[in-house]
């Protein structure tokens, strides 16, 4: 009789060990990093680039959207460079030490991609550097824009003036 009783415990024991035990060796899912948005994300060196978003309608002209984290102590100048048709294309942009800056949004500089010849829905390769830091290339998504949450992410290019001809001065 004891005897039973014991191997019921023992294997009772053993049943409640072996389906939760499980969680002590397991990872939280919340200490896996992913990107919960539409964007992309990557490191370079030190700094890292968050959620990587092109904006565009035509696949020519696009506006990037990303956030940069700058954790060192030094201003930092980002080299944005995709190939275009035309030949490859490169931007710098600052950002200042210790801050984190977006890049594309309402109030903030904005980094224009043209002549990109891809289309809303691709991937597109943008790469990304800073000072002798090996660079990384990310497939950045295009997206149209024309979603209620991204509104007046589209791209914009300045205004040209149109010189108007003044009339002739009369002897």
């Amino acid at each position: 009789m004891r005897a039973r009783i014991a191997a019921s415990v023992v294997l009772t024991a053993g049943i409640l060990l072996g389906t939760s035990a499980c969680g002590f060796f397991a990872s939280p899912a919340t200490s896996i990093a992913y990107d919960a948005s539409d964007g992309v994300s990557g490191e370079v060196g030190e700094l890292h680039i968050r959620n990587g978003i092109l904006f565009s309608t035509d696949g020519q002209l696009a506006s990037l959207v990303v956030t940069v984290v700058n954790p060192t102590d030094t201003l930092t100048s980002v080299l944005v460079q995709y190939e275009s048709s035309t030949g490859k294309v490169s931007q710098s942009v600052p950002v200042e030490a210790n801050t984190t800056v977006t890049f594309g949004t309402a109030g903030a500089p904005s980094v224009i991609l043209e002549n990109m010849d891809s289309q809303p829905g691709s991937l597109f390769p943008v790469f990304f550097q800073y000072g002798e830091e090996t660079g990384t290339e990310l497939l950045l998504p295009v997206l149209t824009g024309f979603q209620a949450e991204y509104d007046g992410l589209l791209p914009t290019l300045a205004p040209t003036e149109t010189p108007t001809p003044s009339a002739t001065p009369a002897a």
